[in-house]
């Protein structure tokens, strides 16, 4: 029998996890709401801590790390992510294409 090795996190690390996470969803949240900064000063924060909320969850929660014992999961998120990337680009580039080539012909 092999000797599994698992790379959960503990309870600290969940509730330092749920912590950051909660905070990360208030900040923004009240920013909002209230009306404490102006609008683009606002979009910018919470556009930086939406990825910092996404970092907090990959870490904490999916223990997505460099680790050797975590590499192929990292390497596994990361080529769903390019995949993500290259549907979401040729989509809109093939949209933008063909408004510019429908556009072209009504003048």
């Amino acid at each position: 029998m092999t000797n599994v090795h698992n790379d959960h996190g503990t309870f600290k690390s969940y509730i330092v996890g749920f912590i950051l996470s909660i905070v990360l969803t208030i900040v923004p949240y009240y920013l909002v709401v209230q009306h404490a900064l102006k609008t683009e000063t606002t979009f910018i924060l919470v556009v930086l801590l939406a990825i910092a909320q996404l970092f907090v969850q990959l870490y904490f929660f999916l223990h997505l790390s460099t680790k050797q014992s975590q590499r192929w999961n990292l390497m596994t998120f990361l080529f769903t992510c390019l995949v993500l990337f290259i549907l979401v680009a040729g989509s809109l580039w093939i949209m933008w294409n063909m408004n510019y080539n429908m556009m072209e012909h009504l003048g």
